[in-house]
């Protein structure tokens, strides 16, 4: 069988995908196996009797909201719970053995579904049962397992200091591994950079089983790991941090306006001043509906996290951005770790809701966008998205400001590229309840549209877009036959001219393409 796996529904017609007992054979007559053990990898089995599926309750973080609808998927032979690093390098070397593909997961945040759904026979890689974490605040730095969750990460910092924190989201559920591999936007990167850009080490498990850490795998494959999507070079096991220093009291507010035509004043200037502001200073937009009785309307909400107290905030944006009429009764003081949960609308609850790994969006489904914008975008505009917007129920624009220190790194420094001359990320998304193709393209068609009609508005040649907003609109290139060029498109809106960078380290690392998926760098030689 190919080592390559399957990438064509002709060749899967004729392929019988092996059974959990296959594998388990397989993996005791391997010499890296631990004969003593009498289960020496811990297996969930699906029997492929289905193209599609929408969820699998043995895994432990995938939700319906998180499957994209662009292709019928398989379900997957094994679900892998590894609980040693011995049992990954089983899983990876027999899934080569026999012709399947691999997916791994940390989280289950996946915005297409990528890292549990295929097209092809495979199996998934949970990293559920490795998610240890081990500070040092000697040298601020953590060596944190990929299948720990943002929530965890935060929590056990919270317990070790209050003057520690880690540049990375606020949705606490989503898994360490995928957020730092495809950057980790956060509230507090424009004064500390991306996740991605606090990676001091990393150790992987590549495509023969070997465990590589930064010196073994050398500076090329590293910076390929730091924001080009870590899923396409191997297995990452562990990341290793450096932690940020916060004051032990931060600042947060929110200040909520109905939209109209003194709100897109308001927008209009925050795009002028949200990525100039001082670095401690995060003001991010939120344009979403709201709903009284039969009247639906559009809101925006201004969100902030002041890295200091309320006596230097104030003077600040009095002198920024006095339009806002910020008051001190405004605003809240608290720790880093309460910001957090202030961002996820979840203030005054223990600090254990961090570990719940299930904070996701309940019997809900969406798609999202994203988009990158250099020059403001004209009033007028926010005028027509809020005509649109009331035509849906539950349709969403984050707007994320940048520049600080995300403007002090050289684009070409991490495959991350969208640096100086951003003003800020969007993140469009339109949810949905009913799990039904018509109501499906409904929503997916009028995202579509939208998405269009921002075009003249953001930026250009490439048109950006984020790695870790996955969108299979740009395109997909899955199969045994991609080549790299079929792979620009949706490559360079990522990544830009890192994008050839990126396939010459997987042409070294993984040269048969093992790990692919349908958005995975393919390899240049």
């Amino acid at each position: 069988m190919s080592n390559q796996g399957f990438g064509d529904s002709d060749e899967f017609t004729n392929y019988s995908p092996p059974t959990r007992e296959e594998f388990q054979s397989c993996c005791l007559s391997t010499s890296h196996c631990d004969s003593t053990s009498q289960n020496p990898i811990n297996l969930t089995t699906h029997t492929p009797d289905s193209r599609t599926y929408t969820n699998f309750p043995e895994s432990s973080s995938p939700d319906s909201s998180f499957i994209n609808m662009n292709f019928a998927s398989l379900k997957p032979i094994l679900i892998v719970k590894p609980k040693s690093e011995s049992e990954i390098k089983n899983a990876i070397l027999c899934s080569r053995k026999l012709g399947v593909q691999v997916r791994t997961m940390s989280g289950g945040h996946d915005y297409e579904g990528l890292s549990y759904l295929a097209q092809s026979p495979f199996i998934i890689i949970d990293l559920v049962n490795l998610r240890s974490i081990k500070i040092n605040l000697t040298d601020e730095t953590a060596w944190i397992q990929s299948g720990a969750t943002l929530g965890e990460l935060y929590y056990e910092i919270a317990k070790t200091s209050k003057v520690h924190a880690f540049a990375a989201g606020v949705c606490p559920s989503v898994g360490v591994g995928g957020h730092i591999s495809g950057g980790g936007f956060g509230t507090i990167m424009r004064k500390h950079g991306l996740a991605s850009d606090n990676v001091v080490d990393a150790r992987l498990m590549d495509v023969n089983g070997r465990i590589l850490d930064r010196k073994t795998m050398g500076e090329d494959l590293f910076w390929a790991l730091r924001g080009g999507g870590a899923a396409s070079f191997g297995v990452v096991l562990s990341w290793k941090v450096k932690l940020a220093r916060v004051p032990e009291k931060v600042t947060c507010f929110i200040s909520q306006h109905p939209m109209g035509p003194s709100m897109n004043k308001l927008v209009h200037r925050w795009q002028s001043i949200g990525s100039e502001l001082d670095e401690d200073l995060f003001i991010r937009v939120i344009i979403d509906n709201s709903q009284e009785g039969n009247q639906r309307t559009v809101k925006t909400t201004f969100q902030t996290l002041f890295l200091g107290g309320i006596d230097r905030l104030i003077p600040l944006m009095n002198q920024k951005f006095p339009e806002l009429g910020l008051r001190s009764q405004d605003c809240k003081e608290m720790s880093w770790i309460e910001s957090i949960m202030f961002f996820n609308w979840r203030s005054g609850q223990p600090l254990e809701i961090m570990l719940n790994r299930d904070l996701r969006f309940e019997d809900t489904y969406f798609k999202a966008k994203s988009d990158f914008v250099q020059t403001p975008v004209p009033e007028n505009v926010f005028e027509e998205v809020t005509k649109r917007f009331l035509e849906k129920e539950t349709p969403l624009m984050i707007l994320e400001p940048l520049g600080g220190k995300i403007n002090e790194i050289s684009e070409t420094a991490s495959p991350y590229p969208h640096r100086r001359g951003n003003l800020y990320n969007i993140q469009y998304m339109v949810k949905w309840k009913v799990n039904e193709i018509e109501e499906m393209n409904k929503h997916v068609r009028w995202m579509r549209s939208l998405h269009d009609y921002m075009t003249p508005y953001v930026s250009k040649s490439p048109r950006g877009a984020y790695l870790n907003y996955r969108d299979l609109d740009l395109g997909t290139t899955e199969g045994t036959n991609t080549s790299f060029e079929d792979a620009r498109k949706w490559g360079e809106t990522y990544f830009k001219g890192n994008f050839k960078r990126l396939g010459l380290v997987k042409g070294k690392i993984d040269p048969t393409n093992f790990f692919k998926n349908e958005q995975s760098i393919p390899p240049l030689f």
